[in-house]
């Protein structure tokens, strides 16, 4: 007769919390609106990670311009792909002394990385790629939209069924989040750096792109948004979540 009376006790505490300022989940409505807030800014972070990551414009790869020639090539690539294109002399900019940006219209010619597939090293204006460092990055972004999205289904428990002590788990990994997109931008950048180095025969600018500007807004606003959700409700929260249930417990 134990969980009958368990349920019953928890269905008058729904009621009763209505009349005290709450909403029937044993959180205020000071503490749901913080909440919400650091969620909202926690999902901002998982937008602009997923937007980072599923796009192909983190570096992009240029080579000079030569005399009398009509084209020029520059590439630029993300995590997963890579764009090959022939740009008009005429749509470069004259005082540039490389092609691009890659933006400009022009022939192009798409493609993923190998190593996802044979396992191969992917060539780059005669440049070998390093798989290992690249697949890394690849492996870190995943975990990163994995823990993200553990992130939001506690703090979405949270605010549905008012299993509270989630919240702490839930802060831990945003911030965990975080950690390895910016953790995803230092092995890029190390993978990129092989690429240049790998080959100096044929000079090449390269320069990061928007994509990359995107990983480092949303690592900074996932460390920042689970920060914020656990200083801002840790002191109302019970401290193990087996406390939470014995008090439940007690209750009924």
């Amino acid at each position: 007769m134990m969980w009958p009376n368990f349920f019953m006790q928890e269905e008058e505490q729904r009621f009763s919390g209505r009349g005290r300022g709450q909403r029937g989940k044993g959180l205020t409505d000071a503490q749901e609106g913080k909440i919400k807030l650091a969620f909202f800014v926690a999902l901002v972070g998982v937008t602009l990670t997923v937007l980072a990551v599923g796009t192909e414009f983190w570096v992009e790869v240029n080579t000079y311009k030569q005399n009398h020639s009509l084209t020029c090539e520059a590439a630029h690539f993300g995590l997963w792909k890579f764009c090959q294109k022939k740009l008009w002399i005429v749509d470069v900019n004259e005082y540039r002394a490389t092609c691009g940006p890659a933006e400009l219209p022009g022939e192009s010619n798409c493609s993923y990385f190998k190593f996802f597939t044979t396992g191969e090293n992917a060539h780059i204006f005669q440049r070998v790629t390093h798989k290992d460092l690249n697949i890394s990055a690849a492996v870190m972004s995943l975990l990163s939209i994995t823990f993200m999205v553990m992130g939001s289904i506690c703090i979405t428990m949270v605010l549905s069924k008012g299993v509270e002590f989630l919240l702490k788990p839930a802060s831990f990994f945003f911030i965990l989040s975080g950690t390895f997109v910016l953790i995803t931008m230092e092995l890029f950048r190390q993978a990129v750096r092989w690429l240049i180095a790998s080959n100096q025969n044929i000079p090449l600018e390269y320069e990061y792109s928007w994509s990359v500007a995107c990983a480092a807004a949303a690592g900074a606003i996932l460390i920042f948004g689970g920060g914020c959700c656990l200083i801002l409700v840790l002191p109302a929260l019970p401290k193990k979540p087996w406390e939470y249930c014995l008090k439940k417990a007690n209750s009924s």
